[in-house]
């Protein structure tokens, strides 16, 4: 197919109709599931506003107005829209029709803060690496990790899907047989904070997400969601988002 002189990627395309992130969008043309006027797209080509732009045969949907929420997830949500073991789902939380989908993920057992969107452009600044946008966690992990283990952490660590970059950790307090970390990654790997704990040999007890780019948790509540301002957009936006300062989930767990 020859791309439209004027016109913006596919991906970005699907992205902005609030169907998926841009990472996805890429995978669904990959897999023959886009087509423009009748022909099947490829990865790179660009679509013009005259353009029948169909995923799936379907036609896409008139441009969202652009929303992102703020979730403090509880423990026992998956993060997923849909489960199919039955389990209640985060975006069950959030309170608007309108579809959504999150920015990165939180798995079953931990807790905090996650993102929801219908803002593909957003979505896609925030997860992929090579915009190293921040994730802070405030973790509680079995015993008291010595300055030696949390500086291999600072250094990088080596997992079964290669190496990390090096991650912030510094120890917050000694909790009886178990201390609080807190932690600051710049790439979403699954089970990421699990893992890198578990290779020091200190399994994470408790997991919170505290802060995502420039957003702090802060004390609302667990099990609410608000609507994020257009400042509080504009400043997630990586080129834009102000330094983290030291992050604190308010009172302690």
């Amino acid at each position: 197919m020859t791309s439209a002189p004027r016109g913006e990627r596919l991906q970005k395309i699907i992205a902005a109709a609030g169907l998926c992130s841009r990472r996805t969008a890429e995978t669904w043309i990959r897999e023959g599931r886009v087509r423009v006027n009748g022909k099947i797209a490829s990865v790179g080509d660009a679509a013009g506003r005259d353009d029948d732009v169909r995923v799936d045969g379907r036609p896409l949907p008139s441009m969202p107005h652009p929303e992102t929420w703020m979730l403090h997830k509880p423990v026992g949500y998956v993060s997923t829209a849909h489960d199919p073991e039955g389990r209640p789902t985060a975006r069950g939380l959030v309170p608007m029709r309108a579809r959504l989908f999150s920015i990165g993920r939180l798995d079953l057992n931990a807790e905090g803060l996650l993102l929801f969107t219908n803002d593909g452009d957003l979505a896609n600044r925030l997860m992929h690496p090579r915009y190293g946008v921040k994730r802070v966690y405030r973790v509680r992990v079995r015993g008291v990790p010595e300055p030696a283990a949390l500086a291999r952490l600072r250094r990088g660590i080596h997992l079964e899907d290669g190496p990390t970059g090096p991650i912030e950790a510094s120890l917050e307090r000694p909790a009886g047989s178990h201390a609080w970390v807190i932690v600051t990654l710049r790439e979403g790997r699954n089970r990421e904070v699990r893992r890198i704990f578990e290779a020091i040999g200190h399994p994470v007890a408790r997991l919170i997400r505290i802060a995502y780019g420039s957003l702090k948790l802060g004390a609302q509540p667990i099990g609410t969601a608000r609507r994020l301002s257009p400042a509080e957009i504009a400043a997630l936006r990586p080129g834009r988002a102000r330094p983290i300062d030291t992050v604190r989930s308010g009172k302690r767990p």
